[in-house]
């Protein structure tokens, strides 16, 4: 009989059952970005055809070590589609360093410079956390936030596929900014805000992506790898057709017809989900 999985102790609240890593096998089959990307190209002329919208401004944030050349064609479809698309410019996201959270700000500085009016801000892994923190700090300025694979339910003793390297660059970060953010994600930000997750995930559990069930957040599942989520297909549809919205009238996804065996039928957080005799299967 294995022992009992470890607890968190969370000061007086119940025990959580610690977030495990993807199972190995699922990591393994991250190679499957390759297939993704191959299918981007070829697939390419008919996103180039997905609803356009009002031409706001988009920010797109990066993944933990990856750079705007990761968002780049994702980036590249958003701007044919009529919107004004912005990197970070802030080179490999390597977590809450003084150089990004200072840069982060002063990103979005510059673009309302640019145009004062509310943005979106499509972010990957990593860089969805950062985008949601984005929205708490500028509510009146971000107009949504869509998220791919981001791991918004994480908290300290929770594990990755990349926790090794997390935590080898934690000398680098802010003191305590992390863990503030983590304690952030509990809630979701003002605005509305769109979780893109795949149960198949070999980076992170698929549950802690989930975002919990409101009138202005909402959680997709689509088929895909974690690392290839910038290039998937199904992932585009979800963010061309909530970037189109009106401003000011967002309303939930729904798939159309003839591609409802692309998006499974969502899960929703529950607090349950973390506490001690809830599964975490994938």
């Amino acid at each position: 009989m294995s022992p009992a999985p470890p607890t968190i102790d969370r000061g007086g609240e119940p025990a959580l059952r610690p977030m495990p890593a993807p199972p190995f096998w699922l990591t393994g089959l991250e190679s499957r970005v390759a297939f993704e990307y191959a299918s981007w190209r070829l697939l390419l002329p008919l996103l180039e055809r997905l609803p356009s919208g009002d031409g706001h401004s988009v920010l797109v944030l990066p993944g933990f070590t990856a750079g705007d050349r990761s968002t780049r064609a994702l980036r590249q479809l958003l701007r044919r589609l009529g919107y004004r698309t912005y990197g970070w410019r802030l080179g490999a996201n390597l977590g809450p360093t003084a150089k990004i959270v200072n840069g982060l700000e002063d990103r979005v500085q510059h673009i309302l410079n640019h145009r004062d009016e509310p943005f979106s801000i499509v972010g990957w892994s990593l860089g969805g956390i950062f985008a949601r923190e984005i929205a708490r700090l500028h509510p009146e300025s971000v107009r949504q936030v869509i998220t791919l694979g981001s791991p918004i339910r994480m908290s300290d003793g929770d594990d990755s596929a990349v926790s090794g390297l997390w935590d080898s660059l934690q000398h680098l970060h802010e003191p305590g900014t992390y863990s503030n953010m983590l304690n952030d994600q509990r809630s979701s930000p003002p605005v509305p805000t769109t979780s893109i997750y795949s149960r198949t995930d070999g980076i992170v559990h698929w549950r802690a992506c989930l975002e919990s069930k409101g009138p202005i957040s909402e959680n997709v599942e689509v088929f895909g790898s974690h690392c290839g989520l910038g290039v998937n297909a199904s992932a585009a549809f979800v963010i061309a057709d909530r970037l189109a919205q009106p401003r000011d009238s967002w309303s939930k996804f729904r798939s159309p017809l003839y591609l409802r065996g692309w998006y499974p039928y969502p899960a929703n957080w529950r607090e349950s989900q973390r506490t001690i005799g809830a599964e975490l299967r994938l």
